[in-house]
């Protein structure tokens, strides 16, 4: 056996008994782990101040485009998006609304595991996730200025948030199965008479002077796409009931069905990770 070999050992065992004389100053490891923080209570988050107010530095420019891509996706993340939507058309007032899957409520949530990928996924991939399907689009590098600027806008969103800890508002709301199931014919007539005319009788929005979108596109080549989380009946139902008609949030658990069964019988795009002709075929 070389000399060398014996010193190198000799070294290796002296650092492991060091480890082992500070891991015994540090005293017992507890028998378990500190009981989990009570929920906050509702009405109890702390939303930042307006965005006049953020300082004149580097950051502060930061969220401002970040809060210029989440409310004009199409034109300020252009290379990325790939239809007429932006992400404020699903997260309300610029991501602040409770019940309409706000940002405040989510960035502390995650890494969170996601059945539809049946994995842990960070906030990264959730926002790479919605331009795929949502936004029909092509996912941003996790380096790019784009997602810079979309995590840094969130992120003040959250602040004074506890991490963690489920808020009161987050997500979408759950409209509980009356008994009947949804009913896409009924829906027709429930979108004729309550949606229609923001977006348009064939859902394909309504636009104002310059072409922007004064209300979204909710099928056809302008809206999202069959793999968007918002192609479920369970989760527009939610949305739906919670925040349309805009303003005039009034439309029964049952309406909130109809509606959202209709809205997602309609053509568009198909899901891209079953490929095009699958995709087109499936329903």
């Amino acid at each position: 056996m070389s000399r060398s070999f014996l010193t190198a050992t000799g070294r290796r065992l002296a650092g492991l008994a060091g480890v082992a004389a500070a891991l015994a100053a540090c005293g017992p490891l507890p028998d378990r782990l500190p009981a989990a923080p009570s929920p906050a209570p509702a009405g109890a988050q702390a939303l930042p101040p307006g965005l006049a107010e953020l300082p004149a530095n580097k950051h502060g420019e930061l969220v401002r485009q970040g809060y210029a891509i989440f409310t004009s996706t199409p034109e300020q993340a252009r290379r990325f998006s790939g239809n007429a939507l932006s992400c404020s058309n699903c997260h309300l007032e610029a991501g602040r609304k409770a019940d309409a899957s706000p940002m405040w409520a989510a960035v502390g949530m995650y890494p969170a595991y996601l059945a539809k990928t049946d994995r842990v996924t960070t906030l990264q991939e959730r926002i790479q996730q919605c331009f795929r399907f949502s936004l029909n689009g092509f996912p941003p590098p996790l380096d790019s200025h784009e997602m810079t600027a979309l995590l840094t806008y969130m992120q003040w969103l959250a602040v004074g948030v506890p991490v963690g800890i489920e808020q009161t508002g987050r997500g979408f709301p759950t409209v509980a199965r009356t008994g009947a199931d949804p009913d896409p014919f009924r829906g027709k007539s429930v979108y004729a008479a309550r949606c229609a005319s923001c977006h348009g009788r064939n859902g394909e929005g309504t636009r104002v002077a310059g072409g922007r979108f004064a209300a979204p596109a909710l099928w056809g080549n302008d809206s999202f796409n069959k793999g968007a989380g918002m192609n479920r009946i369970d989760l527009l139902a939610g949305f739906v009931k919670a925040n349309m008609p805009l303003g005039q949030a009034d439309l029964s658990d049952q309406q909130a069905l109809d509606v959202a069964a209709w809205i997602t019988l309609q053509e568009r795009w198909p899901d891209p990770r079953k490929g095009l002709v699958s995709g087109w075929l499936d329903r």
